[in-house]
């Protein structure tokens, strides 16, 4: 992954394979690996997208060997600088597309409000039934067996418990505030689609690589059981 993350940085540069024959040459290779998922996660972090290989593999040698041309003080400076510069950029991209998501957002239930058979309820959470059971309603203290598969807006699946193939057991108390209240209202044996506000979702800090900031999610909620400690 740090390959692929830094991949802009090494062109015109000619990849040389490593043979792995003896168990120096494995460790050494396995140090290598560990260093780079350390990078790769500041990198992440911090916003940054490229690295200049030929200088950060002439670093690590050189500190290696104790022969840095930087005094160590300069170098915590210098990244610690460079860091909060990046980490600013990627705040404040963060935040416009936040806001962009929030605007679109709120334009889809405005519009999606007006559909025939969309009811919205009274902290803006938006739902469908697909199909009405006819079994008990979960308190949000119960534990539910249900099948989902959640949307961006823009169609793309960042979760589906169809796909992973197997239904999931969970408490109603420790979903986002859409399911929870939506759960609420199901009878058991139900399958409804949820449009769910950002502020009854992930907020503006998101979930993951996958949910952006400020997201309005679209789920389909199929409620299968109330379980009982931890049985149907």
């Amino acid at each position: 992954m740090l390959a692929s993350a830094c991949s802009n940085t090494a062109t015109g540069q000619k990849e040389r394979v490593i043979a792995l024959t003896t168990t120096n040459d494995s460790v050494s290779y396995g140090i290598g690996t560990d260093i780079g998922r350390n990078i790769h996660t500041q990198m992440k972090q911090s916003g940054l997208d490229s690295l200049n290989y030929d200088a950060l593999f002439a670093g690590m040698r050189d500190a290696i060997d104790s022969s840095e041309r930087i005094p160590e003080d300069r170098v915590k400076e210098m990244v610690q600088t460079y860091m909060m510069g990046a980490q600013q950029k990627m705040m404040a991209k963060k935040q416009a597309e936040g806001e962009a998501n929030k605007a679109e957002g709120d334009k889809f239930l405005a519009e999606n409000g007006k559909k025939k058979g969309v009811v919205t309820t009274a902290s803006g959470l938006q739902y469908e039934v697909i199909t009405m059971g006819k079994g008990p309603k979960p308190a949000e203290q119960d534990t539910v067996r249900l099948n989902y598969e959640g949307k961006l807006l823009n169609g793309f699946v960042f979760d589906s418990s169809y796909k992973n193939g197997s239904p999931v057991d969970y408490p109603v108390a420790k979903f986002v505030p859409g399911w929870v209240e939506a759960l609420q209202l199901m009878p058991t044996g139900s399958k409804f689609k949820l449009y769910v506000p950002s502020e009854l979702a992930y907020g503006a800090r998101g979930a993951g690589e996958d949910i952006p900031p400020n997201s309005t999610l679209v789920f389909e909620l199929e409620l299968i059981d109330i379980l009982h400690n931890g049985k149907p």
